[in-house]
């Protein structure tokens, strides 16, 4: 099986144990967007700055793996034109059902982010893309793809994770060194199965090189970017940034 699929189905089993990720937004929470009051994250804890967002009245957003019914219906509630990528068949059925519930139109894809991105070039005005890309191998390929569809003049925000969690256990036992990065199950068979054992799916470190420099050599612009944590945790009590949250312009 592809590893794209096995973290579907992965993912899958994670929203019927209650991930939190998985969770869509109540409809007190999109009411309450309706009226102005909202916020959402790329990252664990630290909500995007509000300077960040364009004008989202009639904009075309892209929810890059962004599944869940958690940021694209506030998009829609701002009056954003929503389409939603994402490869977890559970995803895109709680999207679906949230805009059916609070009456709004979403065009939501089943979709590998791996492959080519099913858009006509300069399709979106801004791509939302939380923390997703530690699940595929080559993140390469989505930069140039996310610059492409996008409009001239478009913001991609994307949250990344910085390859440090890679190196603990997911205990993080008091900060002990575990692994060596970059952390590749596809070239490492103990990884492999460690990720099997802790039902962990197919997760792959990244470098800045390749999150940050790659943004650039596909083109875009660095405008903006701040770190966060894990929120919970050794690391995170000891202030230790795990993630990186950017914003890049074509």
């Amino acid at each position: 099986m592809d590893y794209t699929e096995i973290n579907a189905e992965t993912i899958d089993r994670w929203i019927e144990e209650g991930w939190e990720w998985g969770v869509p937004i109540s409809h007190e929470q999109y009411a309450a967007a309706l009226r102005g009051e909202w916020d959402m994250v790329l990252t664990p804890t630290k909500p995007v700055p509000k300077s960040w967002y364009p004008a989202l009245s009639g904009a075309d957003v892209l929810g890059l793996a962004s599944g869940g019914g958690q940021q694209m219906p506030i998009f829609a509630a701002l009056g954003a034109n929503c389409t939603v990528l994402d490869n977890s068949p559970r995803q895109i059925e709680s999207e679906l059902m949230v805009a059916r519930r609070e009456g709004y139109q979403i065009q939501a894809i089943r979709g590998d982010m791996t492959k080519p991105l099913p858009f006509a070039d300069a399709s979106f005005d801004l791509i939302f893309h939380p923390v997703s890309n530690c699940y595929i191998e080559d993140v390469m390929h989505v930069w140039r793809e996310c610059h492409r569809i996008l409009k001239p003049g478009g913001l991609l925000m994307a949250g990344l994770d910085n390859g440090v969690n890679f190196l603990f256990d997911e205990d993080e036992n008091e900060g002990e060194i575990r692994y060596s990065l970059p952390f590749n199950p596809l070239k490492d068979q103990r990884l492999m199965a460690l990720l099997e054992k802790n039902d962990d799916g197919v997760q792959f470190s990244h470098t800045l090189e390749e999150q940050i420099r790659g943004q650039i050599k596909a083109g875009f612009q660095l405008v903006d970017l701040y770190e966060d944590t894990n929120g919970e945790g050794f690391l995170h009590e000891h202030g230790v940034p795990t993630f990186w949250a950017t914003l890049a312009r074509k």
